[in-house]
């Protein structure tokens, strides 16, 4: 019997290890051609491994527009968490928390946006923005992020509030604090994991968006990263492929470092959705 488990544990642990493995290949081959040298990437084999490694990629991109599509990225990355972290937040409370006549209603509208698909939108907005000139803008980008990412982290916030007692409230009612006094000192807190959540999961899909990007932006002002990857693209496709993956592997650098800091906070917050709602 104990052969067995025994046994069972080594399957196991070969099973997990190779799906580590297939998981991280991807990561490591981009780490690995980003410090090959161009010689090294046209004379051997893509899988190979650099024979001179050099880091002459990544200081090659500060001669670029790269530093500017990354600034850009951060910027709208920025605005579009905090604008989903702080709207998401203040219309589920109120449609959770608070009574009032056509709540339900008002929520399912919301929740109806989950449903709506986001290519359907594009030729309306594109009308919209030409004629209010913000193609080319932060705004063309933001905007749509924002709206389309709304209904989802409504219905966290609300599956987390569900289970927030409503005696907590009326405390600090009793206390003599106002609704929004409540809110900030007092609900907020309570959902810092869920906040987390929304906006590691929201960073991801921000992060790499290209839809909205591509679309709506061609000014090399204020492109991001996933669309000013083309950039790398020469005369008749040809392609630096040290430097573009030395681009890639610092557009997923960010990804990877807010997850590994705040994954704790992430699987929190997931359960207490779960749990509480």
């Amino acid at each position: 019997m104990n052969v067995q488990k025994v046994i069972k544990r080594i399957v196991i642990y070969m099973a997990l290890t190779a799906a580590i493995a297939i998981m991280l290949y991807p990561l490591f081959y981009i780490f690995m051609a980003s410090i090959k040298s161009k010689e090294d990437s046209l004379n051997n084999p893509p899988y190979a491994l650099p024979t001179m490694p050099t880091f002459q990629n990544y200081i090659s991109l500060v001669d670029t527009e790269f530093p500017r599509y990354f600034l850009n990225s951060i910027t709208i990355a920025v605005i579009v968490l905090t604008l989903i972290a702080i709207l998401g937040a203040l219309a589920a409370y109120p449609l959770e928390k608070m009574n009032f006549r056509g709540r339900k209603l008002i929520k399912n509208l919301f929740m109806i946006g989950i449903m709506i698909p986001i290519f359907i939108s594009l030729v309306p907005m594109f009308g919209i923005y030409n004629m209010l000139g913000l193609r080319d803008t932060y705004w063309s980008v933001i905007i749509p992020q924002v709206g389309f990412s709304l209904p989802m982290a409504m219905y966290l916030y609300t599956a987390f509030l569900k289970g927030v007692p409503d005696s907590l409230i009326e405390a600090g009612y009793m206390d003599g604090a106002g609704t929004f006094r409540i809110f900030v000192s007092v609900v907020m807190p309570l959902m810092k994991n869920t906040t987390v959540t929304i906006i590691i999961f929201n960073f991801v899909f921000v992060w790499n968006e290209f839809i909205f990007a591509n679309t709506f932006i061609s000014s090399s002002l204020v492109k991001t990263l996933p669309i000013g990857l083309n950039d790398f693209v020469g005369l008749y496709g040809l392609r630096d492929w040290g430097i573009t993956f030395a681009a890639v592997a610092i557009t997923i650098l960010p990804t990877l470092i807010i997850f590994f800091i705040l994954n704790k906070q992430v699987m929190e917050g997931m359960a207490a959705g779960a749990v509480k709602g």
